[in-house]
């Protein structure tokens, strides 16, 4: 079983004060900004950065349907990090300034891939998809914050 790692980042025009509020606020502004591959979106506890339980299911490719249950931590200012109670992924948001009134997002996304031939093309081939996934959110995210 091999790690597969995912990772996408952009720099907003919006202090990082206003991405992080937007990110963190599961309740009203996150489930806004996710493209059609989320769906079920559902904020099971809190709604607020630390302490938030959030569900959704992600249609990571046309046969691959991901039923996620994150618990949100806040370990460092800035940034959030979703552990999945379903698979070993963990999506870690990190924001931080990009120069006056910018903001730079870098979302991280791991998890146990599969072992063998399958593996490899889950590590070859996961990381592009997911980043054209993110790449939405965070083009979502940048009309949400400008």
């Amino acid at each position: 079983m091999g790690q597969v790692y995912a990772v996408t980042e952009r720099v907003l025009d919006a202090s990082p004060e206003r991405v992080f509020d937007v990110l963190a606020d599961y309740q009203s502004s996150r489930g806004a900004i996710l493209p059609a591959q989320f769906s079920e979106y559902e904020v099971r506890e809190g709604g607020k950065g630390a302490g938030t339980v959030v569900h959704w299911k992600l249609q990571a490719t046309e046969k691959r349907v991901r039923d996620c249950l994150f618990t949100v931590t806040e370990p460092t200012p800035g940034q959030l990090v979703e552990t999945d109670a379903n698979s070993s992924m963990v999506v870690t948001w990190t924001v931080t300034p990009a120069g006056e009134g910018r903001a730079k997002v870098v979302v991280e996304t791991t998890w146990a891939g599969a072992s063998g031939v399958g593996g490899f093309f889950e590590r070859t081939f996961a990381p592009k998809g997911l980043n054209r996934i993110n790449n939405e959110v965070l083009e979502r995210l940048a009309s949400s914050v400008g």
